[in-house]
């Protein structure tokens, strides 16, 4: 029988048996607490008719629980010390398949097709804090169908992905999360709830992709690139800060027209415009060839 990973003294049992050591190039942080799990599970509505793609199944904890609520469950595990733990702790998990590999190396689209047939899948996941962005934002824009990421993420960075125009949290990140996906955080979770314990408190937030992005921007490419520019420098002005911006073209002029264009003042800042705003701003750059 396998052990119950939810409880702390099983997991430390299982780390003694195997002489793990947890390895800070890959952020290790076990989730010890059931409460949470149970939390993360029901958050990412998992049910017997879901694919789950978990990231980072560490020993297993949060593995065995969404073997219990899902038709399947593809688990990718980066460190491949944990690989044979992992064997034994799922063993009597047979809808689970266990993957040694880098999520943000692997074919993605190619592992879903083999082992989801293409479905929608549900992502579940402890993410590692240093990384926690890249592997989110590679998920978007792999293109793969993905109806909802549930991740466990440090509490800052979820309230940065909710965050709107205005707030101190607010920033690109905010953007390019709610141009995919509708944020919402579920739980707040505090320190005590792993091994070893983080130094920041952590949060569980739900990403629920959109069936399409809610604004049409001519140019998305462009449209990022102009917001990523506006928040290199908040305290600048949007006009500065994009005319010095060396990854545009634009002259302050062309950005100029472009704002009052839309009705904004020549001293606004790029931390006061929402998504639509961004991709107006972008479709009047673009559309009025002022592009080079």
């Amino acid at each position: 029988m396998q052990p119950d990973l939810g409880n702390p003294k099983q997991t430390i049992a299982v780390i003694q048996k195997y002489g793990f050591s947890f390895q800070k190039r890959y952020g290790q942080n076990f989730l010890i607490d059931g409460h949470v799990l149970d939390k993360i599970i029901a958050a990412a509505g998992v049910t017997k008719e879901d694919v789950v793609l978990e990231i980072g199944p560490g020993i297993g904890t949060m593995t065995q629980r969404l073997s219990q609520a899902a038709a399947r469950v593809i688990a990718v595990e980066i460190d491949a010390a944990l690989i044979p733990i992992l064997g034994e702790t799922l063993a009597d998990c047979g809808n689970v398949t266990v993957i040694n590999g880098d999520i943000l190396k692997l074919d993605l689209r190619g592992l879903l097709e083999r082992e989801a047939g293409g479905r929608p899948v549900r992502v579940v996941a402890n993410l590692p804090y240093y990384i926690t962005t890249p592997i989110i934002m590679g998920l978007f824009e792999s293109g793969v169908p993905i109806n909802t990421i549930t991740v466990m993420v440090q509490k800052e960075v979820a309230e940065r992905m909710q965050a709107g125009p205005g707030s101190k949290d607010y920033g690109a990140l905010s953007l390019a999360v709610q141009y995919y996906a509708e944020p919402y955080i579920a739980a707040n979770v505090p320190p005590n709830c792993f091994i070893p314990r983080p130094n920041v408190g952590s949060a569980v937030i739900r990403l629920t992709r959109h069936e399409k992005p809610p604004v049409a921007a001519a140019d998305p490419e462009l449209m990022f690139r102009l917001i990523r520019a506006s928040f290199n420098q908040r305290r600048k002005t949007l006009l500065n800060s994009l005319a010095n911006a060396s990854e545009l073209s634009f002259s302050k002029e062309e950005i100029g027209a472009a704002v009052e264009k839309m009705g904004l003042s020549p001293s606004v800042r790029g931390e006061t415009l929402s998504l639509a705003q961004f991709a107006q701003l972008s479709d009047l750059l673009s559309m009025n060839c002022y592009k080079k």
